[in-house]
């Protein structure tokens, strides 16, 4: 059994390096985070806003 993210978890999280909104990717389930070109892993249900754990990622947008 898979645990979900609550996505109303969005309205008060933030990027710890940026301190700007994180978008939900479901696909990949991460949060990331435009501003800084970071993607966070979501284990268990839980984001791990540490910015050693984030990969970096291209906006591709």
């Amino acid at each position: 059994m898979k645990i979900v993210f609550d996505e109303s978890l969005l309205n008060i999280v933030v990027c710890p390096k940026t301190h700007t909104h994180l978008v939900l990717d479901k696909k990949n389930y991460e949060l990331i985070s435009k501003t800084a070109g970071l993607a966070y892993p979501i284990r268990d249900g839980v984001p791990i806003l540490i910015m050693d754990q984030a990969r970096e990622i291209q906006d591709n947008s």
